[in-house]
């Protein structure tokens, strides 16, 4: 599983975790997040800015 960081403020979404407070469950892959998605926590930028961040290891 991967993660993936906003540029502007450092929020990280982890395909582990998910985001539950946004709607997506622990386990839901980046490519099923709306192309239109904004940064929770900032909302400045929306995920085609995100940058991968490396695989998440247990």
């Amino acid at each position: 599983m991967m993660s993936y960081t906003c540029p502007v403020c450092d929020y990280v979404y982890d395909e582990r975790i998910g985001a539950p407070r946004e709607g997506f469950a622990p386990g839901t892959a980046w490519a099923s997040i709306p192309g239109d998605w904004c940064c929770p926590d900032c909302g400045v930028r929306e995920k085609l800015d995100f940058e991968p961040s490396g695989e998440v290891r247990r």
